[in-house]
């Protein structure tokens, strides 16, 4: 498969293209600037673009079997998120690539919360976290009114950090997975293994899932 990556730098755009890399797919990554190219793998073809230019995301999109949006926006930006989501699902609506999109978990409901929301719980976030949370609120209600572009959108579970692979995970839609004592996370890895699997599967078509262990 013909994929490309963009946000290829970012914690876990860099999992996705070594995990795409790891299955024998073609990667093209996709960064911000130019000084971020010699910290890409060698075996991908490196893209300088801005993200919010839609014409630029969709003359590079032509070709693809695959996109794959892991931007995120810099602290004290994380409204640019929606602009940079807005932009590439106009790209693919019009070039007709399937598109899989790096969300947040903001939208999903806690288990136990009488419908609350990560976003809604209250005192579920720290306060720090709650901008970004907003932000992939927004995202995700972006994605959802889309009706032009083939997108998928993947909620990570409530803590998502850098770990090992173990090549497993669960799979939810609406609400948090969580395990027997009530957590949920999963390693960057093994998110990027999901990512990868619904390239490979595309079990989820214009809908949001979510993983955890």
């Amino acid at each position: 498969m013909n994929i490309i990556v963009f946000g290829a730098r970012g914690d876990v755009g860099k999992r996705i293209v070594l995990e795409a890399l790891a299955r024998n797919h073609s990667v093209t990554a996709v960064v911000r600037n130019k000084a971020q190219i010699d910290a890409l793998p060698p075996s991908v073809t490196p893209q300088v673009a801005d993200v919010l230019d839609t014409d630029q995301v969709a003359k590079l999109m032509i070709g693809f079997d695959l996109a794959i949006s892991a931007v995120r926006p810099p602290d004290g930006q994380e409204k640019i998120l929606i602009d940079l989501t807005q932009s590439v699902l106009e790209a693919a609506a019009q070039t007709g690539v399937r598109v899989l999109v790096v969300g947040g978990a903001a939208s999903l409901k806690v288990p136990g919360l009488n419908g609350h929301t990560v976003l809604t719980a209250p005192g579920f976030l720290p306060e720090e976290i709650v901008p970004i949370a907003k932000a992939c609120q927004a995202q995700f209600e972006l994605c959802e009114s889309e009706n032009s572009a083939d997108w998928t959108y993947l909620c990570p579970p409530a803590l998502l950090m850098p770990g090992d692979r173990m090549g497993r995970y669960r799979t939810g839609t609406d609400e948090l997975v969580v395990d027997t004592e009530g957590n949920s996370t999963i390693a960057m890895e093994d998110f990027a293994v999901a990512m990868i699997d619904e390239a490979e599967t595309a079990r989820h078509r214009r809908e949001r899932f979510t993983v955890a262990y």
